[in-house]
């Protein structure tokens, strides 16, 4: 049933992001996640009017951004190993859709990240599966 509500032109049946940080390609994702932005609120009752409520905002919080990758080089491992002997590396990205034909689409600005996780995919010579990377970026802003 969802086949035939998807449009035959969908440029979005497969998707590829890329992934840049400070203007250099770091390789392309088959997912990426965490990409959210919340605003905290809070409430303020109306003086004389006790029925109502006035939601104000507060603070804006940014999740962590998570990349899933296949395991090709070592630039974002570097990266993170850095972090883990104490050297921290703020530093500013985008992250950018493709379409099937590979035409960038929508892009995703993140500012003064870094990694704070890594992880590689379990080995074994009997799958035939793809060997994964995960890197979590913390960061100041997405835009």
């Amino acid at each position: 049933m969802a086949d035939k509500l998807q449009r035959k032109d969908d440029p979005y049946k497969t998707f590829n992001y890329i992934v840049e940080i400070e203007g250099i390609t770091v390789g392309g994702f088959s997912e990426v996640s965490g990409m959210r932005i919340e605003t905290e609120t809070y409430p303020i009752k109306e003086g004389g009017l006790n029925s109502f409520i006035h939601m104000l905002p507060k603070s804006s919080k940014f999740s962590d951004i998570t990349l899933k990758r296949g395991i090709t080089d070592r630039i974002l491992y570097d990266w993170y190993m850095d972090v883990v002997y104490g050297i921290i590396k703020r530093k500013s990205g985008s992250i950018i859709l493709q379409d099937i034909g590979k035409v960038e689409q929508r892009t995703w600005y993140f500012f003064e990240a870094f990694p704070i996780k890594w992880e590689g995919s379990t080995l074994g010579a009997s799958t035939s599966s793809v060997a994964t990377e995960t890197l979590v970026l913390t960061h100041h802003g997405l835009y």
